[in-house]
């Protein structure tokens, strides 16, 4: 069992260079992998054994399991509550009455494996259109000083700190398509995980919406009045009908009791799939939220970088995030791209970065506030 999770180490590993944030992460490495791992689980045949065993009198074991496993099986609904043994042999197993409710057919566990890997992959797809449209840039820019031991030189990181500084003063302004798409992909996580949410819950037969709520409700209450979700999403023991040509060529009935070990499993991990999916979503949709101060503040903006310079000054920091001569969209364009900077680089080389990036625009802000403020009072003082 340790051999099975330890395959999956790799996806909690950190890039080198980091070009989005941790709620990103918990989609397309933390998520991704639970979901990866629930797929192999689910068809680790060496733990559960056959993932379904039917017995019926004349008709071979292997036939009828085939065949249940590939048309079904079902369950008597109003044989879910009640004391096994009395009122039924097992929750949901029942003959099927004419008169009665209409039997619940089972056809989704036999797709679960393939569903939860498409899900994982669905998971990773706003990852790789974000990498695909960040196509490296920053990567480019802060190689080689990511960790600070690395550069001890102090030529060499002002060699590294110039090609960043002539980078912005050539690509001024140019960022904001750059952000829109980081945006795109964040709002994207956020529909994916309720997409599948829904996916889900039609895959399930439309159990999975209240399928956590109703197992948390169901521990608290006696089995024999109140039917287990669980055994119904997923149940271990169903029925399958079986019908062949019987010596005088009319069609026989054959009752089937059938085994699925396989849900032993499955209920645990939908169980667990439906809380994590209502963490990561609440997470993301709080972290949209905050995303929306970040664009309507421009003290916010500030802030963040100042809080990854050694707490400079905000002057600099506010005449290159809030430069007047750019629009709105120009820049919180520049602001991301200085700030996924800002988080690669340690704070003496952020600090450096500021003040030479401050000091080679700084004819572009000569509308600047603070850039008045300061020449007013050298006139006064002349």
């Amino acid at each position: 069992m340790l051999d099975v999770f330890s395959q999956f180490s790799g996806f909690l590993k950190f890039d080198t260079v980091c070009i989005d944030n941790n709620v990103f992460r918990l989609h397309y490495k933390v998520t991704v992998m639970i979901m990866t791992i629930a797929t192999v689980l689910n068809g680790a045949r060496q733990y559960v054994g056959d993932p379904i065993d039917c017995m019926s009198d004349g008709v071979p074991g292997g036939i009828l399991d085939t065949y249940c496993w590939i048309h079904s099986t079902f369950s008597i609904p109003d044989r879910w509550v009640g004391k096994q043994g009395e009122d039924h042999a097992y929750p949901g197993i029942a003959p099927i009455n004419p008169n009665g409710q209409d039997p619940v057919y089972h056809k989704y566990y036999q797709w679960v494996c393939f569903v939860l890997f498409l899900q994982a992959g669905l998971f990773y797809v706003p990852r790789y259109l974000w990498k695909s449209a960040e196509g490296g840039r920053l990567n480019m820019l802060v190689q080689g000083m990511m960790e600070p031991r690395i550069v001890v030189n102090k030529s060499e990181r002002a060699e590294r700190i110039g090609i960043i500084v002539k980078y912005f003063r050539d690509n001024r302004g140019s960022h904001g398509l750059y952000f829109l798409r980081f945006i795109f992909c964040e709002v994207l996580n956020f529909v994916n995980v309720i997409g599948q949410m829904f996916l889900m819950d039609r895959f399930l037969g439309y159990e999975f919406s209240t399928y956590g709520m109703s197992v948390i409700g169901y521990t608290e209450m006696d089995p024999q009045d109140r039917a287990d979700p669980m055994a119904i999403v997923f149940p271990k023991i169903t029925k399958c009908s079986f019908y062949k040509y019987g010596p005088s060529g009319t069609i026989e009935t054959h009752d089937a009791l059938c085994v699925l070990p396989m849900n032993i499993i499955n209920e645990k991990i939908y169980v667990f799939i439906w809380f994590w999916f209502i963490i990561v979503a609440s997470i993301t949709g709080l972290f949209l939220v905050y995303r929306l101060f970040v664009l309507l503040g421009s003290g916010i903006r500030t802030a963040m970088i100042q809080a990854r310079t050694g707490r400079l000054s905000r002057d600099k920091i506010e005449d290159i995030v809030s430069a007047p001569g750019l629009t709105y969209l120009q820049q919180v364009g520049d602001f991301f791209l200085l700030y996924l900077i800002a988080k690669n680089v340690d704070e003496v080389t952020m600090k450096e970065l500021i003040i030479d990036l401050h000091s080679t625009l700084k004819p572009a802000y000569s509308d600047a506030p603070t850039l008045k403020a300061g020449s007013d009072e050298n006139k006064s003082s002349a």
